[in-house]
């Protein structure tokens, strides 16, 4: 049997991980060439000329020659405001882009050795990073979708079936090669399976160029209102239709999600949280073509994304 590249490839392996960001002026400097590019600009004057000074805490601050204002590497970005060494951030980081199946909250306080509210706080930070990153993708060409739950019933409840209480809905597409090759996926939590959740979720996740194939729900029918071309299979239920050639990668896709998902986070919120969630899993399929370019990537995102205090992580799910 031919081997899988994409499965075997090497990664970055923890040593080269160590050579590459064990200290915290390899970080800082790491942060610095992500949030600055084209080298350090006044936020305030746009003057390119400073010189360097340390806080309180003696984190590096960079001082404006014209107008005096002072910024860290970290100002404007989801690192903001942070206690924690930049070295325990870029051990997460890590841990999220290398490990096969994500890392748990749980896992990653021991693993930082925090407590586990700071390793909670640090991961949905990062997670919330990567769904921003997601949400732009539009899937063109050949689309295969497909409707899914994630969550189970609470105890003490009698509410079962597939729209129970404690379940979140979301859509599963993979975009593919004519040929039947999977190129990037989108998982977007919706309402439900109506006709206008699934023309919201068509507009946010659709390129009006999309040819979309689906199993016989009706509610998918409303992708064509934005443009995209529909082509429908009744496939009725059971192991025939997943086993469908049609239908394979969406099917391939919803079986490793919630195979990760359930291998790796117990009790978990997705009434709530279920976008960063299956985000998270989008963001490391997409890019699963250059494993050990996926951490210097998500630094960039980084350090691009909006600071994230508490309060938007805890809140910032709720209107999606």
């Amino acid at each position: 049997m031919a081997m899988n590249h994409i499965q075997f490839q090497p990664g970055l392996s923890m040593h080269d991980f160590q050579s590459r960001y064990g200290s915290e002026a390899q970080c800082e400097s790491a942060v610095f060439a992500a949030h600055w590019p084209q080298g350090w600009r006044c936020a305030h004057c746009g003057c390119s000329r400073s010189f360097k000074t340390r806080n309180g805490t003696g984190r590096p601050l960079w001082e404006c020659l014209i107008c005096g204002y002072q910024s860290s590497s970290i100002v404007g970005t989801v690192f903001e405001h942070t206690k924690l060494p930049l070295t325990s951030w870029f051990l997460a980081l890590y841990l999220l882009t290398q490990s096969k199946n994500s890392i748990s909250a749980l896992e990653l306080m021991r693993q930082l050795g925090v407590t586990y509210k700071t390793a909670w706080l640090v991961k949905h930070k990062l997670l919330e990073t990567m769904r921003l990153r997601e949400e732009p993708r539009r899937l063109d060409g050949r689309v295969e979708i497909d409707d899914a739950y994630l969550g189970g019933e609470r105890a003490g409840h009698i509410h079962g079936g597939r729209g129970g209480l404690n379940k979140t809905a979301f859509v599963a597409a993979v975009q593919t090669t004519q040929d039947g090759k999977p190129l990037f996926m989108r998982l977007r939590p919706i309402a439900g399976f109506t006709n206008q959740a699934l023309k919201e979720w068509a507009l946010h996740s659709l390129a009006p160029t999309a040819h979309v194939v689906s199993d016989g729900t009706a509610c998918f029918a409303q992708v064509t209102h934005m443009g995209a071309t529909h082509e429908r299979y009744v496939t009725g239920s059971g192991r025939h239709a997943a086993q469908m050639p049609t239908f394979k990668w969406v099917n391939t896709v919803l079986g490793n999600v919630k195979t990760a998902l359930n291998g790796t986070y117990h009790s978990v919120a997705y009434a709530k949280y279920a976008g960063r969630y299956l985000a998270e899993f989008a963001y490391r399929f997409n890019r699963r073509f250059d494993l050990a370019a996926m951490l210097p990537r998500l630094l960039r995102a980084a350090c691009v994304t909006q600071p994230q205090p508490l309060k938007i992580i805890r809140y910032s799910e709720a209107g999606s």
